[in-house]
């Protein structure tokens, strides 16, 4: 029956079985946080998912770390040093069990202004929208967190795109290397994720507010959401990345696979007390949501869930909910809105 198939569309079935053969629980080494600052040298907490484990500092910066009942931290004579991040080696052991994992321990100077560049600093520097140059530019302007959008290729590669197709291609029905030759219209050419992430990860003062783009189905949905992990576990940039998606599988993947993860829900449809329930880290809805449900913004304090707005360009829109003191307001207008904050 194969023979009847397209190239394509046997790809597609084999990274759906791919992702439903990913399903189960892997062990792995979790932290609930990657910082660590001059007035906190407390870093998190270790655990091991699915089970209970040992855990060892191992590598040439163990001694920059202590590790007492599973809470690390860093030695405080290491905090004074200029270092950005230093790079720490774990074991965890739990019966046969053994694993291995390594994390970036990164320096918190990361800017609390609440200022998102959406897709990057693009309409006020000419720089195309989820280019490089727009990250660059969002850095530079001192946003506390830079967003962007993800997508996955037809073979399963990650590629960094805001609509599900560029110039006439499809990105599910197109492959990685394809679409790599095609060209933003600053002559930039598509960024794949993991240069992206390498970029952005060169600094510690804004934040990257990655969103995972809805797909053709659930099950491609979910192995998006894996890919993605993976390659933000790898490259060890847990401390830059902030999760968004508009679906709630999505979401949901993503802390299976590490319920420290900071995960926000897009789609406005879900009150603050279901996202509360399933553990999401926050909401990040369209100001119209805020506008029609003002006592979200109350019960989603009350909650504990941070709160985002998108995509806010109006000044008296940026003012009311600058009143409303959110965590985070996602712009076209970055330079605006840092200047109605004095910065």
């Amino acid at each position: 029956m194969s023979r009847n198939l397209t190239p394509g569309t046997l790809i597609l079935l084999m990274s759906i079985m791919t992702t439903i053969a990913s399903a189960q629980i892997k062990p792995a080494i979790l932290l609930s946080n990657h910082t660590f600052s001059s007035g906190n040298p407390i870093i998190g907490n270790l655990s091991l998912l699915g089970y209970a484990g040992n855990f060892k500092l191992i590598g040439e910066n163990a001694k920059l770390f202590n590790l007492k009942n599973s809470q690390l931290s860093i030695r405080k004579k290491y905090v004074q040093r200029d270092s950005k991040w230093y790079d720490l080696d774990l074991v965890a052991e739990s019966g046969s069990v053994r694993v291995e994992q390594s994390f970036r321990i990164v320096r918190d100077d990361f800017h609390k202004n609440r200022v998102i560049a959406h897709r990057g600093a693009w309409k006020n520097t000419g720089a195309s929208e989820n280019s490089i140059s727009a990250l660059k530019h969002a850095i530079h302007l001192g946003c506390q967190g830079s967003e962007f959008d993800v997508h996955m290729t037809l073979d399963s590669n990650l590629i960094v795109n805001h609509d599900p197709s560029f110039k006439g291609e499809f990105i599910h029905t197109s492959t990685f290397s394809d679409l790599k030759q095609l060209k933003l219209s600053n002559g930039e050419h598509m960024p794949g994720f993991e240069e992206y992430l390498g970029e952005g990860m060169k600094q510690n003062s804004t934040k990257l507010v990655l969103e995972i783009k809805p797909t053709i189905s659930k099950e491609r949905a979910i192995q998006s959401a894996q890919k993605v992990y993976e390659l933000v576990k790898k490259m060890k940039a847990q401390a830059w990345v902030d999760y968004i998606s508009f679906d709630y599988n999505i979401c949901l993947e993503l802390l299976r696979l590490d319920p420290y993860a900071r995960v926000a829900y897009l789609n406005g449809d879900k009150a603050p007390g279901l996202l509360a329930a399933d553990k999401l880290w926050g909401l990040d809805y369209n100001q119209s949501v805020f506008q029609k449900n003002p006592g979200w913004i109350q019960e989603a304090k009350a909650k504990g869930l941070t709160i985002n707005a998108w995509t806010v360009n109006d000044p008296k829109l940026l003012q009311w909910f600058l009143d409303q003191k959110l965590d985070f307001i996602t712009t076209n207008e970055p330079e605006l809105l840092l200047k109605m904050l004095g910065k």
